[in-house]
């Protein structure tokens, strides 16, 4: 049953040379015979720039003085990848796949794995300061995750070249605390076994550099997050970063996925007030932690309703994990009322002080909002 819905290698390698000549020579679309439709976008504009499939590959890299200025421009990257790197690499180790790091221009500086230094395609990609864009090697999963910041799968003839047609590639975009996307991750087999997988894998090894990227303000607060059920401290959280006076420095793309005011894009002049309808004093109390100096995890609304739990820690702590109780503690809930009256605050001020359209907004009587105000009607 499962080799009736999965091509068989030779059959993947017939479909990616049908959608080839369908494309390039024939100029027509196939849909679903490629796996995803963004391989015949990133096709179509190498041919709008002049390139042709049967050209060969320069793999240019940087001028010397231009690779300084990105070297000194991507230390930070850099150094907050390598220990992920380091891991990944070992994961991969059996395999023939090994891992590159870019910037956000898809320039290498750094790899890592299992990297056949005689192979000469290998030597190619993995040095240091070569440009691995598309705009100079064509489609490759590197330009892919660049061009569609999302995490990319692509073997070999989906390349645009056909001499990139012995790589195997996966690749996930990495985006800083301030939501623009800083660089890549790829993991590149040469001759290897298509393993789609992998994909989730470099995702996963993305998610830990962003986490790493986050800020570190001592004065500050990092505020853990994720949903009702879920463990805290783990790989998958949320994190925003705010400093003292509560303002939003920073988050991870989980967090930017759970709380819709940090969508879309940066969003630095943020209050935490504007996050999470509850005052952020919470936040900072929970992070000065309970009679034993444990942070407390704390439940937080959201304006549009919903709750997560979180884990204010202060930045002078190790905000890398959760205290050894505070996974299993109960999350103190924000009374309905205060939720309440929060909602009605912001509404109001929304309304720019217009207590009968905030009102309106919010589908109650002019006469409930100035009593949950506790002042008098006007």
């Amino acid at each position: 049953m499962l080799n009736a819905v999965t091509p068989s290698f030779d059959e993947r390698i017939q479909q990616i040379t049908q959608a080839r000549l369908a494309v390039l020579r024939d100029g027509k679309s196939v849909p679903g015979m490629l796996a995803d439709p963004w391989i015949e976008r990133s096709w179509q504009r190498c041919m709008a720039s002049g390139k042709r499939p049967e050209q060969g590959v320069s793999f240019d890299v940087l001028a010397p003085q231009t690779a300084r200025r990105t070297e000194e421009a991507n230390h930070v990257l850099v150094q907050a990848a390598r220990p992920v790197l380091e891991k990944l690499g070992q994961a991969i180790a059996s395999t023939r796949y090994f891992a590159i790091l870019t910037n956000a221009h898809g320039v290498v500086v750094d790899v890592n794995g299992p990297i056949d230094r005689h192979d000469r395609r290998a030597e190619l990609i993995t040095r240091i300061g070569v440009d691995l864009s598309e705009e100079s090697v064509g489609t490759t999963a590197i330009g892919a995750a660049l061009n569609e910041l999302k995490p990319v799968w692509l073997h070999r003839g989906e390349h645009f070249f056909n001499a990139n047609a012995s790589y195997s590639c996966a690749g996930a975009p990495l985006f800083g605390p301030d939501g623009r996307c800083v660089g890549m991750l790829d993991v590149t087999g040469i001759d290897a076994v298509e393993r789609p997988e992998l994909k989730h894998l470099v995702l996963q090894s993305a998610r830990n550099i962003e986490n790493a990227l986050m800020p570190r303000n001592p004065k500050g607060l990092v505020v853990r997050l994720n949903w009702s059920g879920q463990s805290l401290g783990e790989d998958a959280d949320g994190i925003i970063c705010i400093d003292r006076d509560g303002y939003f420095t920073g988050a991870n793309q989980a967090a930017r996925q759970m709380v819709s005011a940090l969508q879309p894009g940066p969003s630095a002049s943020l209050h935490c007030s504007d996050l999470f309808a509850m005052h952020p004093d919470l936040l900072f109390n929970a992070a000065k932690g309970d009679a034993m100096g444990y942070p407390q995890r704390i439940e937080v609304p959201l304006w549009s309703g919903l709750r997560l739990h979180a884990l204010p820690i202060g930045q002078g702590a190790n905000s890398s994990a959760p205290a050894p109780d505070a996974r299993s503690a109960p999350a103190p809930a924000v009374p309905l009322k205060d939720v309440e009256t929060a909602l009605i605050r912001k509404a109001v001020s929304d309304a720019h002080g217009n207590v009968m359209k905030a009102a309106r907004t919010l589908g109650i009587s002019r006469a409930t909002v100035y009593r949950r105000l506790g002042v008098k009607p006007k």
